[in-house]
């Protein structure tokens, strides 16, 4: 996976095939409103999956996981409202956070990350 060598661009890339490869659907990708954006937006089966891509290059300071402050949560959570008021046909579907998160050659998908 030389792509994961690659920063944000590469780095969602990887993480859309990397989750496509685990059975998702892409819905959405950056979706953006004025309060916030979704990097992807995925079906997982019957479940919504409003998903944060971060990269880092290394683990130090708790890694790309940790750099997903509660602000940036927010940001996700007004986008993800603007998305289901603009989307109706989202809304039949439960919907959760996800974070993939990774440094250097690894990926870690955290599903339910945040609510």
């Amino acid at each position: 996976d030389d792509q994961l060598n690659q920063t944000g661009i590469g780095a969602e890339a990887a993480a859309l095939a990397h989750l496509k490869r685990a059975g998702l659907k892409l819905v959405a990708r950056n979706y953006r409103c004025r309060s916030g954006e979704i990097d992807l937006v995925m079906l997982d089966g019957a479940t919504l999956a409003l998903i944060e891509v971060r990269y880092r290059a290394t683990s130090n300071y708790g890694g790309a996981a940790a750099s997903v402050t509660q602000r940036k949560q927010r940001r996700i959570v007004q986008a993800a409202r603007h998305l289901l008021l603009t989307r109706a046909d989202l809304r039949r579907y439960p919907a959760r956070f996800d974070v993939v998160a990774m440094s250097g050659r690894s990926i870690e998908w955290l599903k339910g990350a945040f609510m």
